[in-house]
């Protein structure tokens, strides 16, 4: 269990370092002047899109084999990179 926790830490950490999330944060730190403010907010809007994601994940998964998700999301992945390689995001 340890190693999943670590694992999810880490793919998330480093998938939120730099997006727009992070960008959108920083500039509500800035105007509104209550980091503690913005930062509950945006904690709470992680934590609720993790739950959700957890749910939506668990309920494919019942229906559809985990290679196939697997393969989906490799896919999505690829293709995502080359349209940013490609300079159309």
């Amino acid at each position: 269990m340890l190693k999943t926790v670590l694992t999810a830490f880490g793919l998330v950490f480093l998938a939120e370092l730099g997006d727009k999330t992070q960008l959108a944060t920083m500039l509500l730190t800035a105007q509104s002047r209550s980091p503690v403010a913005v930062f509950i907010g945006a904690a709470t809007a992680l934590v609720v899109s993790s739950v959700l994601g957890v749910i939506v994940g668990g309920l494919v998964m019942r229906v559809v084999p985990t290679r196939y998700i697997q393969m989906v999301a490799g896919a999505a992945f690829i293709v995502i990179g080359g349209l940013l390689l490609a300079g159309k995001t």
